[in-house]
């Protein structure tokens, strides 16, 4: 029989099907299931020296086959495997199961006796195929109608909602691990000197002018102590930059010009100047209020003294 799919086709098709059904079946978190579960990745490399094992026993018969035939047969074997795929006895047959259809000379048997200016008509059946998928639409429908209509299964309008609260959920999932789609909700503060050091340079870059180098404040306020006008912490710190200060006369919102992860680590570079004490710090806002851990922070908390904190 004529190999319609050469076997180094058919053996890497086979092994990528088995491959990605083991990692979507597979539930292995962030990793793949071949790295996380050891015991895939052996039934894996099994799996792949079984098919490699059986083309080389199928080809070993072939072969041993071929030269035990005799040279009419071999001849016989040569014009098979020449036939075009659609030419074959294979192909044929399928063809005339699926579509039942009659060959020219058999059209005389469903010829009808209309005759219109010489145009005659068959009276061919249906294909098979078409019957049969009519049928599957037929109880497909009857299904559906049970499901749905008698036993009130849910509605579209479920279905959507159902749908839109997974895809929230997704979202939040990904906002996760998606440094550059951070919020105000995800951010945390950094610590590590890498990450500090890359805050003071864009620091430096973009908002000395307004804050001095040492974060005392100048036209901007005083960013060294505990006292701030729209919060601290990191979350807060951090929308204040994405969002920018107050209406006005505060700091403009710079998520157009950083990234979130950089302004995360600008965030963490102005928080880890808390308690620097600079000299000639500006005096607080009025409307700084003192901001603790928790960040409660109220209104009869504003000092108005030398040497306080504020952000726009």
């Amino acid at each position: 029989m004529k190999k319609l799919i050469p076997a180094y086709v058919r053996v890497p098709v086979l092994f990528a099907i088995v491959f990605a059904a083991m990692e979507y079946f597979i539930d292995s978190g962030e990793k793949p299931a071949f790295i996380e579960y050891p015991m895939v990745s052996l039934f894996l490399g099994v799996f792949l020296f079984l098919l490699i094992a059986i083309e080389l026993v199928i080809s070993a018969v072939d072969n041993v086959t071929y030269h035990l035939l005799s040279e009419e047969q071999k001849q016989q074997l040569k014009e098979a495997q020449a036939l075009p795929f659609t030419e074959s006895e294979f192909y044929r047959g399928l063809v005339a199961k699926m579509t039942r259809s009659k060959s020219i000379e058999q059209e005389q048997d469903v010829m009808l006796e209309h005759d219109y200016d010489g145009i005659k008509e068959l009276d061919n059946v249906l294909p098979p195929w078409w019957v049969y998928l009519f049928y599957a639409c037929i109880v497909f429908a009857v299904v559906y109608f049970i499901r749905f209509q008698i036993y009130g299964d849910y509605t579209q309008a479920e279905e959507f909602e159902a749908e839109m609260a997974q895809a929230d959920l997704d979202v939040k999932e990904y906002l996760k691990t998606a440094p550059d789609m951070m919020d105000k909700e995800t951010v945390t503060l950094l610590t590590d000197a890498a990450s500090i050091n890359e805050g003071k340079a864009l620091y430096t870059t973009n908002c000395v002018a307004c804050h001095r180098a040492d974060g005392g404040g100048a036209i901007g306020p005083n960013l060294t102590d505990e006292y701030w006008i729209l919060g601290g912490g990191i979350k807060n710190v951090f929308n204040t930059l994405v969002e920018g200060g107050r209406s006005g006369k505060g700091m403009i919102s710079w998520k157009d010009q950083l990234k979130p992860t950089e302004m995360q680590k600008v965030a963490s570079y102005v928080l880890s100047l808390q308690g620097t004490n600079p000299k000639d710090a500006k005096p607080t806002e009025p409307e700084a209020v003192l901001y603790t851990a928790d960040g409660a922070a109220t209104a009869d908390q504003t000092k108005i003294v030398v040497d306080s904190t504020a952000t726009k």
